[in-house]
């Protein structure tokens, strides 16, 4: 990939802005210098990737979508995170396997993959552990096509299947169209989980969705089009409860509020119905703002030389 050819004219993720990105901000609302907020040893994944030392996690600034409810909105949308080189990129890939992480979690990468791309080349004889690409689902095919050779797990949410919600909720009619092609690519690519003899996932995909206050009947109707459509054993399922109404959630009245326990437990009796079952399901319980980490610049800078 050619950094300066794919920030000048950017169409990286649907909304193909075409912005030149060496001058301005993009939809993204990120320029060509790389961001991000965090790189630490994460608890709060699946337990097949957080594992017992955690996940490598970087958590990048900017996002393609637009979510009013996100959790990470200080680094989705308002800009929080800090300029790093893609040298010091690769050196925070070797910290983080170093510090004894099951696999380097790249969180919303889309945007910077002409620079961190690169960066795993640069490491990619000395790094011996999975990359993880934690993504909204909101993912061209062209691009996924580059990933193919540096992602070994696809942990995309499946977030919408009405084009209302999407749009009204993430600011993208598209959503679905865009995102069940995205995944059915990745499953392709990846084909059936390969777990390690701890049980940590070396390969494959998971599903995620979250189910979200007032939207039960969409959820469900995203649990038959998984069933229908994607090919058995071939992917993981996460059903997560942890809606809280973070960011710009009071200015929707419908979700201004956490799921009930009956929304919930009608989407995983569905799921339990239906036979998905290879997967996840958090507790009702689990909606806590634990989850989102403190976005610090912990691991961001280098260590000081002694």
């Amino acid at each position: 990939m050619n950094q300066t050819d794919e920030y000048k004219n950017c169409s990286l993720c649907p909304r193909n802005c075409h912005v030149d990105r060496h001058l301005r901000k993009g939809y993204c609302q990120c320029t060509d210098k790389l961001m991000a907020a965090r790189a630490a040893l994460h608890h709060w994944e699946e337990p097949c990737i957080s594992g017992t030392k955690g996940s490598g996690t970087i958590f990048f600034t900017g996002c393609t979508l637009r979510c009013c409810f996100c959790q990470n909105y200080s680094i989705s949308s308002q800009g929080f995170g800090k300029e790093i080189s893609p040298d010091r990129l690769s050196e925070i890939f070797l910290e983080l396997q170093d510090a004894g992480a099951h696999n380097i979690n790249l969180v919303t990468p889309t945007q910077y993959l002409p620079t961190i791309l690169p960066a795993l080349d640069r490491v990619k004889s000395r790094l011996h552990i999975p990359v993880v690409y934690n993504c909204g689902g909101y993912e061209k095919q062209e691009t996924l096509a580059l990933l193919d050779s540096y992602v070994d797990i696809y942990l995309p949410d499946l977030k919408y299947y009405d084009s209302g919600l999407s749009a009204r909720y993430s600011g993208a009619s598209d959503y679905f169209s865009v995102a069940s092609k995205a995944i059915q690519i990745m499953i392709d690519q990846k084909g059936a989980p390969v777990f390690d003899k701890d049980g940590l996932l070396r390969s494959g995909v998971i599903i995620r969705h979250m189910v979200l206050p007032g939207s039960r009947k969409d959820s469900l109707r995203l649990l038959h089009w998984i069933k229908e459509t994607l090919p058995d054993d071939r992917y993981l399922i996460s059903l997560l409860s942890q809606f809280t109404p973070f960011y710009k959630s009071s200015e929707h009245p419908k979700i201004n509020r956490r799921i009930t326990t009956y929304e919930y437990e009608s989407v995983l009796n569905e799921a339990i119905r239906l036979g998905l079952t290879d997967g996840y399901m958090q507790e009702k319980s689990s909606a806590k703002e634990e989850y989102t980490p403190p976005f610090d610049l912990e691991g961001i800078q280098a260590p000081a030389l002694l």
